[in-house]
C-alpha cells in the first residue's frame, strides 16, 4: 500500500506493520507454507519477511486459545499473551475486523486521509504524498507541507511509522492535522474514508528511460509492472523504484520479477524444514538495461524482487541496504474468529543468501542523490531511447 497507515499505539503499530509486511498469495506454481481457507475455497498462502529472532509454536497458541475459550475467557487475548512471551516480534494476533481490513488492503484498498509522511531536516515531518481525490487533497494539503501535530500530538522526531499510525482510524472517523506552509500554521479536520491505492506509477525520464515506481505489491501490481515494461520504447532502460515498498502479495512480486526474466528461480523458502521454490514465468524482457533503486524501506516481497534481479544478474541495484525481513508466517484461525500469524520458516534469494535480519546490500551504495546516481548508472548501461 502506498504510504501505508498503521493503527495507533505501540501494540497497534507492531500489528499494523505485520499486516502491511505480510505478503500473502495463492501460489499457483509452487507448494506453500500452509493455508487459511477462503469462502470460495481458495487457499491463501502467506510468506512474510524479517528476522523474528525467537519463534512461537502454533500448538502453544492454539492450546492457550482453546483453554481460554473453555474457561469463558478471550481466546485472542490468551493467544496474544503466548505470542508476546515468545519474543517473536513478527508473530501477532488480529481480531476478525483487523484481518478483514488486511484482506481489503491486499485488494488495493485502505482507510485513511490519503497522505503519506516522510522525515525532513531537523527531525521534522512533512507530507510526502497526497492521493488525488482523497480527503487531504480536497482540503488543499500539498506535498512538502510540514506536519506539526495529529490530534494535538506533536509529531516532530517521532518515527515515521508512528506518525503514519496516528493517521489511521475507522472509516468515517475524523482526525485533526496541524500543518505549516511558508511560515503559515493552520489546522484541518479530515474524515477518514476508504481509498483505492495507486501502487504502480510510470514516467519517462529526460534521457528516454522509463521509471517504474512500485509502492507495494497488491492485486494487479505485477501485471502493471509487466505491461509498463512491455510498453517501454525499444531500447529504453528501466529504473525500477522499490524505495519505501513494504511488500504485499508474493504472487504479484513474482509476476513483477518475471517481467525481466525468462523463467528460472526467483526465491527458495523453507517451512518447518521443507524446501520450496518460486519460479519466474518465461518470456520476460531480458535485453533492456535495468537498475533497481532500493532503501531501508524496501521490505518483504520487494526484497524478494530485489534479490532475484540482483542474483540473476538482471539488474544493477543502487541505494541503501534493504530492511531485512525474510521470515515465513502461517495464519492460524482461532475459536473466536481472530487469526494468529506465526513464524514458521525463512526464504533465500536465488544465490542462497538469507535476507532475514540482514537485508540486501545494493551493488552501488548511495543515500544522498541515490535517484540521480541510479539514472547515471542506467545511462551508462545504455538505457536511453
Amino acid at each position: 500500500m502506498p504510504d501505508p497507515e498503521f493503527s495507533t499505539g505501540s501494540r497497534g503499530i507492531r500489528r499494523g506493520a505485520v499486516l502491511t509486511l505480510v505478503f500473502a498469495t495463492v501460489l499457483a506454481t509452487a507448494a506453500a507454507t500452509d493455508c487459511l481457507p477462503r469462502d470460495d475455497g481458495e487457499s491463501h498462502r502467506r510468506i512474510d519477511a524479517r528476522a523474528a529472532g525467537a519463534t512461537v509454536a502454533r500448538e502453544d497458541v492454539e492450546r492457550a486459545a482453546a483453554e481460554a475459550m473453555a474457561d469463558g475467557k478471550s481466546p485472542s487475548e490468551a493467544a496474544e499473551e503466548v505470542v508476546s512471551r515468545s519474543g517473536d516480534r513478527w508473530s501477532a494476533v488480529y481480531d476478525k475486523g483487523e484481518y478483514e481490513e488486511f484482506e481489503k488492503a491486499l485488494d488495493g484498498q485502505y482507510t485513511g486521509v490519503g497522505l503519506g509522511a516522510r522525515r525532513a531536516g531537523g527531525g521534522l515531518v512533512e507530507v510526502a504524498k497526497v492521493q488525488p481525490g482523497g480527503p487531504a487533497d480536497r482540503a488543499g494539503i500539498r506535498v512538502g507541507d510540514r506536519l506539526r501535530t495529529i490530534d494535538g500530538r506533536e509529531v516532530a522526531r517521532r518515527p515515521v511509522t508512528e506518525v503514519v499510525a496516528l493517521l489511521r482510524g475507522g472509516e468515517r472517523t475524523t482526525v485533526e492535522l496541524g500543518l505549516e506552509r511558508d511560515g503559515r500554521e493552520w489546522t484541518e479536520r479530515l474524515t477518514r474514508t476508504r481509498l483505492s491505492t495507486e501502487t504502480v506509477t510510470v514516467r519517462r525520464l529526460r534521457d528516454g528511460a522509463v521509471m517504474i515506481k512500485v509502492a507495494s505489491f497488491t492485486k494487479g501490481s505485477g501485471a502493471r509492472v509487466r505491461d509498463a515494461v512491455r510498453g517501454a520504447p525499444s531500447g529504453a532502460g528501466v529504473l525500477l523504484d522499490l524505495r519505501g515498498n513494504a511488500g504485499g502479495l508474493v504472487s504479484e512480486a513474482v509476476i513483477a520479477a518475471s517481467a525481466f526474466l525468462d523463467g528460472g528461480l526467483v526465491a527458495t523458502y523453507d517451512v518447518r524444514g521443507e524446501q520450496q521454490a518460486l519460479y519466474a514465468d518465461p518470456g520476460g524482457d531480458t535485453d533492456r538495461p535495468v537498475v533497481a533503486l532500493v532503501d531501508a524501506g524496501t521490505m518483504s516481497a520487494a526484497e524478494l524482487v530485489t534479490g532475484a534481479l540482483k542474483d540473476r544478474g538482471r539488474a544493477v541495484t543502487v541505494g541503501s541496504r534493504t530492511f531485512g525481513k525474510g521470515s515465513v508466517q502461517m495464519p492460524s484461525p482461532l475459536p473466536d474468529g481472530s487469526v494468529a500469524e506465526l513464524t514458521v520458516g525463512h526464504y533465500r534469494t536465488p544465490a542462497g543468501h538469507s535476507v532475514d535480519g540482514r537485508g540486501i546490500t545494493p551493488d552501488l551504495v548511495a543515500s544522498e542523490g541515490a535517484e540521480q546516481r541510479a539514472q547515471t548508472v542506467l545511462s551508462g548501461l545504455g538505457g536511453t531511447s
